[in-house]
């Protein structure tokens, strides 16, 4: 990951008042300062450095995904920015998931943001499972947004049902899955099964059930019971994500469902939209 520290180092020297301390701090963690250092830099940052967010052109980005395909410094801040590069740079004693768990468990909630931002330029991605499991637990939106949102790791580290556990709490917590990067590509049908569950459950206790909840299930609308549901969605709130899902359907059912009038303007609406656009617009 030698072109992410480079990147986040340019952007963090380039952005901070305190450059001088910063510079220097830095290279005594990539010259094997004590664990001691790493937490008391960790713990200055935001007040040497300030938490404005990080100043990013084109060329930074295209930057960020030629050195990690999927990473996005978008809305990062730059205190937080640093705190990643510094664990990135500590040549510590011990091995990176044992510093990356005692700083987890000590950490205030900025400090978490941070630390789940940076999983996907982290060493040993299989020794961070649990730490990642306590960060999808979290019922601070942030936290579970660091992993979920903009981030690649999910995509490429989940297993099916760690996968299928995170597109369902986004939706318990009413966050949006456009943002979930892979969302298209592992979506899989015992997902599809759960979340017709959970629109299901939701329709019974009166409450809304969001668009892109169906999003995952256009795919696999031929399975059994499916389609019926989809059909009743089309007289819901959530019919513009019914019809999209519909039309993602090969089934030729599924196209029967959209030939009637109201269907169709439905669909074109939906289309028109888009799912990004469709979770933008929800109530």
């Amino acid at each position: 990951m030698n072109e992410a520290v480079t990147l986040l180092r340019r952007l963090v020297l380039a952005q901070a008042g305190a450059r001088e301390w910063a510079r220097d701090a830095l290279a005594e963690l990539e010259a094997g300062a004590p664990e001691r250092s790493l937490h008391l830099f960790l713990g200055f940052a935001p007040r040497r450095l300030g938490k404005a967010d990080l100043i990013l052109c084109d060329a930074d980005r295209a930057a960020a995904e030629a050195a990690r395909p999927g990473w996005r410094l978008d809305g990062w801040s730059l205190d937080g920015a640093a705190r990643v590069l510094a664990l990135l740079v500590h040549r510590g004693a011990r091995p990176f998931a044992e510093r990356f768990a005692d700083l987890r468990r000590t950490a205030d909630v900025a400090e978490l943001i941070a630390l789940y931002r940076g999983l996907p330029l982290y060493p040993d991605p299989a020794a961070l499972h649990f730490e990642v499991g306590e960060g999808l637990r979290s019922s601070i939106e942030p936290v579970f947004e660091a992993i979920a949102h903009h981030n690649p790791f999910p995509r490429d580290h989940f297993d099916r049902d760690r996968w299928n556990h995170m597109v369902l709490k986004a939706l318990f917590m009413g966050r949006r899955l456009g943002p979930v990067q892979g969302l298209d590509d592992r979506a899989n049908p015992e997902l599809a099964l759960i979340l017709r569950d959970f629109a299901r459950e939701r329709r019974a206790a009166a409450r809304p059930v969001p668009d892109a909840l169906w999003r995952c299930v256009g795919p696999f609308a031929a399975e059994a019971g499916a389609l019926d549901d989809l059909a009743a969605a089309l007289d819901a709130p959530d019919r513009r994500g019914a019809a999209l899902a519909l039309a993602a359907c090969p089934a030729p059912q599924a196209a029967a469902l959209l030939r009637g009038d109201r269907a169709a303007a439905v669909l074109a609406e939906a289309r028109a939209l888009g799912w990004d656009r469709l979770e933008e617009t929800a109530p």
